[in-house]
């Protein structure tokens, strides 16, 4: 991993709110891996922390929700600006534990990692579910890198009415992977865990350092508590501690 500064390529709306931001990178990151970057205008002190959506041939890309003061910033630099980047950070998804029918479950902005994830993976039944509040995006990338897709909204102007773990029976596959909101994450783990199917979690967390030295983004396991920028952000769902149903 390495600090550079960098000149952005494209930063584009994808979506409301939802933005697809390009750099040149010389060293390949693992999927599920991440990076802490900045724009050079000292609006806002700490970098943010932003899920690799895809990398090739030297060119990659950040996909990114605007939700504060930083990503707002961040959405404003235009191509040639320079921005800070630093990473790639992070454990990633060990793909090659990833075997047999295999489910990828996104939700909102949590599909940001796992379109890279799903290029990299070697199955020959990769099964994708995508959970959207309204608005949907990134789907045809999705599309050319799977075997099936499913599509959910909650309003249902896309795909499936409803949840997206409305849809998915985790006990039809070999390994289990999500990454999006915690309450949809909670859900799929839990049945997972109890059908004894294998099941990878990619949290998402606010960050201040992305190297583990800040302690801010800790969260409970079964080892005690651990560090989501530098023992995850992919973890192992059994090793994650579930809220009960009583809170």
């Amino acid at each position: 991993m390495k600090t550079e500064i960098t000149k952005i390529l494209g930063n584009n709306l994808i979506c409301d709110n939802i933005f697809e931001i390009v750099v040149a990178i010389d060293i390949r990151p693992l999927p599920g891996q991440f990076y802490m970057i900045k724009g050079l205008n000292g609006d806002y002190l700490l970098p943010r922390p932003i899920s690799v959506h895809d990398y090739e041939d030297g060119v990659l890309k950040l996909l990114y929700r605007v939700s504060g003061h930083g990503t707002n910033q961040i959405s404003r630099l235009k191509k040639g600006d320079n921005i800070q980047i630093f990473g790639p950070l992070g454990n990633g998804f060990d793909v090659k534990l990833l075997k047999g029918k295999i489910a990828v479950i996104g939700g909102g902005i949590g599909i940001a990692p796992l379109l890279y994830l799903a290029k990299n993976i070697e199955s020959q039944n990769l099964n994708i579910y995508l959970g959207y509040k309204d608005d949907t995006f990134c789907v045809e990338s999705f599309e050319v890198n799977c075997d099936k897709l499913t599509i959910v909204t909650e309003n249902g102007c896309a795909g499936k009415k409803g949840y997206v773990t409305d849809f998915v029976n985790v006990g039809e596959f070999d390994t289990v992977i999500t990454c999006g909101p915690d309450m949809m994450m909670e859900k799929i783990i839990r049945e997972c865990v109890e059908k004894n199917i294998p099941v990878y979690a990619s949290l998402e967390k606010r960050m201040a350092c992305g190297i583990g030295a800040c302690l801010g983004c800790v969260v409970s396991t079964i080892d005690g508590n651990k560090r989501v920028c530098k023992d995850g952000p992919v973890f192992s769902g059994r090793d994650l501690m579930i809220r009960s149903e009583n809170g």
